[in-house]
C-alpha cells in the first residue's frame, strides 16, 4: 500500500513539473490562484510555498536577458593552425 501511495506522489510531482514547463504562463495564473486561496484560509506558510517566483527579464521563456546589453557574436570562423 505504502508503494502506491509513494508512485502516486511522484506521479502528481511529475505533472506539476511538467505543466510549469509547458504551460509557464498558466501555471502562474493556477498557482497565484492557490497562493491566494490559501492566504484567504489563513495558511500563510502554504501561500507563500504556492506563490509563483517573479520573473526576471521578458518573462515569455524567449531567452531574453534582463539587462540591455546587446551581446556581441563572432561570425567569423577561423581555422585550426597545426605547426
Amino acid at each position: 500500500m505504502i508503494e502506491y501511495l509513494i508512485i502516486a506522489v511522484l506521479v502528481v510531482w511529475s505533472a506539476i513539473v511538467v505543466f510549469k514547463k509547458v504551460f509557464p504562463k498558466s501555471a502562474n495564473s493556477v498557482f497565484a490562484s492557490f497562493s491566494d486561496f490559501c492566504e484567504r484560509q489563513g495558511w500563510h506558510t502554504l501561500a507563500k510555498w504556492l506563490k509563483p517566483k517573479m520573473s526576471v527579464g521578458c518573462a515569455g521563456g524567449c531567452g531574453c536577458s534582463s539587462d540591455d546589453k546587446p551581446i556581441v557574436k563572432n561570425a567569423e570562423v577561423k581555422p585550426v593552425k597545426w605547426h
